[in-house]
């Protein structure tokens, strides 16, 4: 199983070569989906357990000629090696949090060690959250459409291609979507993991060139997926889970990653401000970019017609996505050249202060603005004025009880409701707000990871109040997304596409989603059996009846794409269910962090006076040449009746961050350390400083010291470097003691002879040479 899904893991990265100007939607996809080191080790332990499973099952199968669950021949014990070996039993383990003072004062890159008594609530590389069942057709892991002649009410359910054709208008050429491991699912039209083909109905136009677009799964979550083979301190659910690459959190975490690798990357770790890393070979305007990529060449597209200019690569940030599409790219910008911004201020203010406590006090901000953002001026507009004060209200305190994990269903499907809002042309206006040939528009598939057009097409400025004079489109029942979504999403050249409508919902097939019927229930809200009963919900005969000739029955409509043709609540932008479970979501994202930028004694009651002045106009303002702006940039707004001058824009007064009475004392400043910085405990009249070391290296010493009468208590440590740098393991998985049967390379088609020997060996369960993998288990399976 090693050895098939690392043979899998090179041919996916051999795919994604890049080779000329315009690469194709599959090596754009792969670029996009790219994980970062952290998540990479545990989609591949995962894959490492379910292969090890798969193969198992399918030679008990061969033997037996009936299906038996690998639990009829394996004890407990045996799986549990399996998921040590694999790797799976390290990261189902708590995280080790550490133990200095500043576990209150900043939050962790991953959101680990947020809950105090459930440390991996809501921390990247974790299982998304469940608030209904996961629905697979074998109870486990298939998805709903995985078995031909398996029926929902008496009922198939229809190929998403074929929801996606008659909805949401056809597209042209193949679509695939995130490339992981085994098998290459662009030659096959099997079900087959991680494989879960898209059918194309036989009188589609397509049909004459394939028979399915290609489509692969979502990693599994370690362990799941395999009824209930896992117990005691690595039990989780049976059903198959999908992992969340980003912490949960709104934590800012798309400018400063959710990994340690990535945050390192993002940083400049060489000044003593605390800033992040820019573009060392581009300027807008004397205004920073994002800094590119390291793996070059990168697949974002290059300027077709200049044949002798600099490459332009992909811009690196804190999320993969941040070249994807160019108003996205330039939303990043704006928060790395607002970070700057900040620290830059902050280490004037308190010259005194460490890099590092410049860093970790402009990112508690940076989170704290996209909380203040994201739910005063966005959700509201989104889910209207009454839902909000239903769903989320006004914050009263931190919920130590209140799970904050995204979920399945709103990842997956809820909020992606914004797909249907994108419009198809994105505008690019001159300082008149009007269009210039220079900067003219450009149709949305024309902005796709084109990096190179804010480099050489004029900047961030032209983009940003194109951003504030376009409207978002309304969804329209009778035309639910603009065909540059379904038909040109990723087309560089004419190798293919993609269709985001049947991505969204094989998607949630694939993430085993309960229907429409089963989440309007689960939110209060009646369910619908009938046509007359959906008219209630819907206001358009016509799409009730295409959405009855299609699926049969309305409790096999995909929840996507029922919450998405509600009828529109009053002051909002979605419908009924949508506006439940963005709720319920974006309340539990608020009272269940406790570093909630409300929250006492994350900030003072000055701080956060200061930090309600401030807007993403202002943001805008401070960080791009625009002079003018709306009020609220969430509001449509037309020019310039609507616009005001960034002079009279509020902004927050960072002085309210200045240290008053600083004392060092007799011990001096603190001894600064190679590839490490220190940051003064709170509350400690700086008489404690705790020191930490950067990604890739080990604190050796003593992580705290303390000024005494006679000077510091310990020497600072010292910060060596991990020659290999791995994750710890916990303190409850040291090693296990394995008996292994030493087999021929023939033992699977023979029955193994008395001088085979056996042997004991001690593997580390965190990271074992997993060669032996299957020699563990399969004598037993095969010859009992």
């Amino acid at each position: 199983s090693l050895q098939l899904v690392d043979r899998a893991i090179k041919n996916t990265i051999k795919r994604s070569d890049i080779s000329s100007k315009l690469p194709n939607s599959i090596q754009m996809l792969s670029f996009l989906k790219r994980a970062a080191p952290e998540s990479e080790e545990v989609s591949r332990a995962a894959e490492i357990f379910e292969t090890t499973c798969h193969i198992i099952k399918k030679n008990i199968y061969q033997k037996h000629k009936r299906s038996i669950n690998t639990t009829d021949f394996l004890t407990n014990d045996e799986l549990q090696n399996i998921a040590a070996i694999s790797g799976c039993h390290s990261h189902l383990q708590p995280p080790i949090c550490q133990k200095s003072c500043l576990i209150n004062k900043y939050r962790t890159i991953t959101g680990a060690c947020n809950n105090r008594k459930n440390l991996r609530w809501g921390a990247s590389n974790t299982a998304l959250a469940r608030w209904l069942p996961a629905e697979y057709e074998d109870g486990f892991s298939q998805p709903k459409g995985w078995n031909p002649g398996h029926v929902y009410n008496g009922f198939e359910l229809p190929s998403v291609r074929e929801v996606s054709k008659a909805l949401f208008q056809s597209f042209n050429q193949s679509s695939t979507e995130d490339s992981i491991y085994s098998l290459d699912c662009r030659n096959t039209c099997e079900n087959l993991n991680p494989c879960f083909p898209i059918k194309i109905p036989v009188n589609d136009s397509f049909s004459a060139l394939r028979t399915c677009l290609p489509f692969y799964r979502s990693s599994p979550a370690c362990g799941t997926g395999y009824g209930d083979i896992l117990s005691d301190t690595v039990k989780m659910s049976n059903k198959r889970q999908q992992i969340n690459g980003l912490s949960s959190f709104i934590d800012a975490s798309t400018v400063y990653g959710g990994t340690v690798s990535v945050e390192s990357k993002i940083r400049n770790l060489t000044n003593k401000e605390g800033l992040l890393n820019v573009n060392k070979k581009f300027q807008d305007n004397g205004r920073e970019f994002l800094p590119f990529v390291a793996e070059v060449p990168s697949p974002c597209a290059q300027d077709p017609l200049d044949n002798n200019g600099e490459r332009t690569d992909c811009f690196l940030a804190g999320d993969s996505r941040s070249s994807e599409v160019l108003s996205l790219t330039t939303l990043h910008t704006i928060w790395l050249r607002e970070h700057n911004r900040i620290a830059k201020a902050l280490k004037k203010i308190n010259n005194h202060w460490s890099a590092e406590t410049v860093y970790q006090e402009t990112r508690k901000i940076i989170g704290a603005l996209h909380q203040i953002i994201t739910l005063r001026d966005y959700v509201p507009k989104i889910i209207g004025s009454d839902a909000f004060d239903h769903y989320i209200g006004k914050y009263k305190a931190y919920n130590p009880l209140l799970d904050p994990t995204v979920s399945n269903v709103f990842s997956t499907a809820a909020f992606r409701f914004g797909h249907a809002t994108v419009p198809p042309v994105l505008k690019r206006l001159d300082n008149m707000f009007e269009e210039k040939q220079n900067y003219s528009s450009v149709r949305l598939h024309e902005a796709f990871f084109s990096p190179w057009r804010l480099i050489k097409e004029g900047g961030l400025d032209p983009v940003i109040r194109g951003i504030l004079v376009q409207p978002a489109n309304v969804i329209d029942q009778d035309n639910l997304m603009t065909d540059e979504l379904t038909e040109k999403l990723f087309v560089f050249n004419a190798t293919g596409t993609f269709d985001l409508a049947s991505l969204n919902l094989q998607r949630g097939r694939d993430h085993g989603l309960p229907g429409y019927n089963d989440w309007r229930e689960f939110c209060g809200l009646h369910r619908l059996n009938t046509e007359g009963d959906l008219s209630t919900a819907i206001s358009n005969a016509n799409l009730i009846k295409k959405l009855l000739e299609i699926y049969k029955h309305p409790s096999n409509i995909d929840v996507w794409l029922g919450g998405l043709v509600e009828d529109i609540l009053p002051r909002g932008r979605t419908g009924p269910l949508f506006a439940c479970l963005i709720g319920k979501q974006m309340h539990a994202l608020r009272d269940g962090d406790r570093f909630w930028w409300e929250n006492e004694g994350i900030f003072t009651e000055s701080q956060r006076s200061e930090l309600a002045k401030h807007s993403l106009s202002r943001v805008m303002c401070d960080n791009s040449g625009v002079n003018e702006v709306p009020g609220d940039s969430f509001l449509l707004s037309q020019y310039p009746k609507d616009f005001i001058s960034c002079d009279i824009i509020s902004s927050m007064n960072l002085n309210v961050w200045k240290e008053s009475n600083v004392q060092v004392g007799v011990c001096g400043s603190p001894r600064e350390i190679e590839n490490g910085d220190y940051t003064f405990c709170p509350n400690s009249s700086h008489e404690v400083v705790s020191y930490s070391c950067f990604a890739g290296y080990r604190l050796e010493g003593h992580e705290e010291i303390t000024c005494t009468k006679s000077g510091w208590s310990h020497d600072p440590p010292v910060c060596c470097t991990i020659s290999n740098p791995v994750r710890p393991c916990h303190t409850q998985c040291k090693s296990l003691n394995l008996t292994l049967t030493v087999l021929s390379p023939a033992f699977w088609s023979v029955p193994p002879s008395p001088n085979h020997t056996t042997k004991l060996v001690s593997l580390p369960s965190c990271r074992p040479s997993l060669s032996l993998l299957l020699i563990t288990v399969c004598h037993k399976v095969l010859y009992s």
